[in-house]
């Protein structure tokens, strides 16, 4: 692919919520997560406060207005918490949102330098599906633990991680017929290629189906699957998140594992729930997916799906909704040199989810 637009991967992504500190002890204690740093009144950030988690390579961070007329404040009331920045880190802000604006993007955080002792954060943001924003970071010239105005964590001997290691991907749901727009935006504004197309005959049962289309950047660092609807005889997952959250917007973030089977178990020991699976979907799995290293015991047990491609095989999970609303939801992968992102497993997931979503009264 040619790459005319390089990032570095992902730098972040930025949570608005209710309550950032204790959505940060919430990751900490059932995810894993490290609180490393964290800004807010008392070290001079006035009009929000924020923690940033990490584990492995990945990096969030909760914020959250401390008055009710930030936009903040007004994003989570209409959203509830939820994803509303993906920041990409790369070499150059600047030159990165001067050639999106000037292929199509609208510009929401024009060019700028923060700038305090430790060296100089240049950033900027534009906007993408929904309420979601797509920041460009560029840390060249910044040494800091993460932004001016954080100020580093102690780190407490109690913290533990789950063996999370990198974010694989992120999806977004956009409402019916928008799809192609979201992949030709990306295409047009930094120069993503469509990696793999899923229709409604792909990804269907006998109630639900939805069309999806995944994108990735020249390195191949980053990967957008990007869902739509798809006409059904009843509400599909798509359609009730989208009525939920209130318009498009971050369905999943996929994070990848070394060690599925010990992730899988540390996270359930600490309270995390995961989609139940019939234990009829692992008769015979060896015959559909070929032989894998796991005991398929271990994998019934924990309820974690198998899919081979021609590259390998890879293992994956999907937690409930981490919302009251059944909006946001985790991935946890293991790939074995599968690149793809379980197209077997679909049907199998997606009755799971609508067994949840009969529990919820909204199939």
């Amino acid at each position: 692919m040619t790459d005319f637009f390089p990032v570095l991967g992902f730098d972040h992504l930025e949570f608005y919520v209710g309550n950032a500190w204790q959505a940060a002890k919430f990751y900490e204690t059932l995810f894993g997560f490290t609180n490393t740093a964290h800004c807010g009144l008392e070290t001079g950030s006035r009009k929000v406060a924020s923690y940033v988690m990490e584990q492995g390579d990945i990096r969030f961070v909760f914020s959250t207005a401390v008055g009710p007329d930030h936009l903040m404040a007004h994003s989570v009331l209409k959203h509830g918490d939820h994803v509303a920045v993906i920041a990409l880190a790369v070499p150059d802000a600047i030159a990165a949102y001067k050639h999106v604006t000037a292929h199509g993007a609208v510009g929401v955080i024009p060019p700028t330098t923060a700038e305090d002792e430790h060296g100089l954060l240049r950033y900027a943001a534009i906007r993408a599906y929904g309420d979601v924003l797509i920041k460009f970071v560029d840390r060249t010239e910044y040494h800091g633990i993460f932004a001016p105005e954080f100020q580093p964590q102690p780190t407490r001997p109690h913290n533990h991680t789950a063996g999370l290691q990198t974010i694989d991907h992120v999806v977004g749901n956009v409402e019916l017929g928008a799809m192609e727009r979201w992949v030709k935006f990306f295409a047009d504004t930094m120069g993503f290629e469509l990696l793999v197309h899923f229709d409604d005959k792909a990804i269907s049962t006998e109630y639900s189906a939805l069309m999806s289309k995944v994108v990735q950047d020249g390195s191949g660092k980053i990967k957008l699957p990007i869902n739509e609807p798809a006409p059904g005889k009843r509400k599909s997952q798509i359609a009730e998140y989208l009525e939920y959250h209130q318009g498009p917007g971050v369905q999943h973030i996929a994070c990848s594992t070394a060690n599925i089977i010990q992730t899988v178990t540390q996270l359930r020991e600490a309270g995390v729930e995961f989609l139940r699976i019939p234990t009829t979907y692992y008769d015979n799995l060896t015959t559909r997916v070929g032989d894998i290293n796991e005991p398929i015991d271990q994998l019934a047990d924990l309820g974690i799906l198998v899919d081979r491609d021609q590259e390998g095989y890879l293992l994956q999970i999907f937690t409930q909704p981490v919302e009251d609303r059944p909006t946001l939801f985790f991935e946890i992968i293991e790939r074995h040199g599968a690149q793809s992102f379980g197209e077997g497993n679909f049907k199998s997931l997606f009755e799971a989810i609508e067994r949840e979503q009969a529990l919820r009264g909204n199939l």
